[in-house]
């Protein structure tokens, strides 16, 4: 993907992300941001070519639930 179209969709993805962390977890929009900014989740999917990016929200979001329920993080084999 083009370096331009990657950068205008990852906010996108981010965004939708964070929302669903402070609803799901009850916390605050400032508190999800930092939660996820701070994961081993955020960091690849900042880089484009690990594909992260290509999930689904939903399936972000239960890769970051269990990196912050176990302490690891695993790509799901596919």
């Amino acid at each position: 993907m083009e370096k331009a179209k990657f950068d205008a969709l990852l906010p996108i993805i981010i965004s939708s992300l964070i929302k669903k962390i402070a609803k799901k977890k009850d916390i605050t929009h400032d508190e999800s941001i930092d939660l996820l900014y701070n994961s081993k989740l955020y960091d690849l999917l900042e880089t484009e070519e690990m594909k992260i990016w290509t999930f689904s929200v939903d399936k972000l979001y239960s890769l970051l639930e269990e990196e912050l329920t176990t302490g690891k993080f695993e790509l799901p084999d596919y």
